[in-house]
């Protein structure tokens, strides 16, 4: 469906509406310049690493007789899973082995270590002082053409404070995985917790993906979870008074009556995983997201104090290459981001059949090329 490109009312975000407890400091309007290069004002709000309160994980199980957090596999068998030892039996039976001969699984902290078998469960300890400072525009203003988050780009806060990134890095991109808790966020690298998902609507996710969990977190699909970093507010699934959203664009977002009547422009989480918008509509600031953290995404001491910054896809920007997509897409004679698209990006379940209609080859061939998982 079009990109809604006509001038509605626009929601400007209010930061009365956060959880007051989350900001370690009054939130301030202040100067700012946006992606576009547009000079404007921004709030400006300062949270920690993890709110007040908030239960996490588990994340990776210690053996397999335990249940952990969640996981979106991407390739065969493609699904959201609970990450316990039917999933990571499945998996090693493709060829990604997470375990030991005695059932215990491979763990390591990604902050403080590196990962000495080819796959291992991500589990990052916190870093309880690091503070994160981030801009949302006063007046949002919609970009010429969206942007596309693809992996580990940057999605918005919650109104808990919780930062929101899009998806992480997958498998077959790092040969390890970052398990999710089934709230849908873990702790990055730099030691704080984020969201990598619509934590407020996993319900509706584990119901439409046939998943056994629960997130604690309070679920309700028609409550506002939080802002977009281009300003816009966030929904779960549906609107506000229990409907189901119609009308909506490519980033899953419309003009509708929002929370408090007014019809604006606000966007929707999906009934599947990942349930965040696949892209953002407005522009963004520039320089919105920082940490005093010694590693991570915004690090501003990074290599300080022993944390690890461990390798990322593109240096955790949006959209990062796979190993061996550049060697497949040259085989096939186009190029590795048009290779991305058809496979419909990292983090999407790819339709083989499908892909290959677009590049006009055949899935024999597609098939052919893709690159084998780390370890065959």
């Amino acid at each position: 469906m079009a990109l809604v490109v006509a001038t509605p009312a626009f929601a400007h975000p209010e930061t009365e509406a956060f959880v007051q407890s989350a900001f370690l400091k009054t939130p301030e309007i202040v100067d700012c310049t946006l992606e576009d290069g547009t000079e404007t004002q921004c709030h400006e709000i300062t949270v920690g690493y993890l709110p007040e309160g908030l239960k996490i994980g588990p994340f990776c199980p210690a053996t397999l007789d335990d249940a952990g957090g969640i996981w979106e596999w991407t390739g065969e068998n493609a699904g959201l899973y609970r990450v316990d030892g039917d999933f990571l039996r499945m998996l090693d039976g493709l060829g990604y082995r997470f375990f030991d001969d005695d059932g215990n699984v491979y763990s390591v902290d990604n902050a403080t270590e590196r990962p000495t078998v080819d796959h291992a469960c991500i589990n990052v300890s916190v870093d309880e002082s690091v503070e994160i400072t981030m801009l949302l525009p006063v007046d949002p203003v919609m970009a010429d053409t969206p942007t596309q988050l693809g992996t580990v780009g940057k999605v918005g806060v919650a109104l808990d404070g919780v930062p929101i990134f899009s998806d992480a890095p997958s498998i077959q991109m790092t040969g390890h995985m970052p398990a999710l808790d089934t709230c849908g966020g873990h702790v990055d690298p730099g030691g704080w917790y984020h969201w990598h998902a619509t934590s407020t609507d996993m319900a509706t996710v584990f119901a439409t993906e046939d998943v056994d969990a629960d997130c604690a977190m309070d679920q309700n699909p028609g409550a506002q979870f939080g802002y977009a970093f281009d300003g816009f507010a966030l929904y779960g699934s549906r609107e506000p008074d229990g409907s189901e959203p119609v009308g909506l664009d490519q980033c899953n977002g419309h003009v509708a009556p929002a929370a408090d009547g007014a019809a604006v422009y606000h966007y929707h989480a999906r009934e599947t995983f990942p349930n965040l918008p696949p892209c953002l509509v407005g522009v963004q600031a520039q320089d919105n997201f920082t940490t005093t953290a010694t590693a991570g995404i915004g690090a501003q001491r990074a290599g300080q104090d022993g944390r690890n910054e461990p390798p990322r896809p593109q240096g955790g920007g949006p959209g990062g290459m796979p190993p061996g997509f550049e060697e497949a897409a040259a085989s096939l004679g186009v190029t590795p981001q048009a290779l991305l698209d058809a496979l419909g990006g990292p983090g999407q379940r790819p339709d083989l059949a499908a892909a290959a209609t677009q590049l006009g080859v055949t899935e024999e061939a597609l098939r052919g090329v893709l690159p084998p998982p780390p370890n065959q």
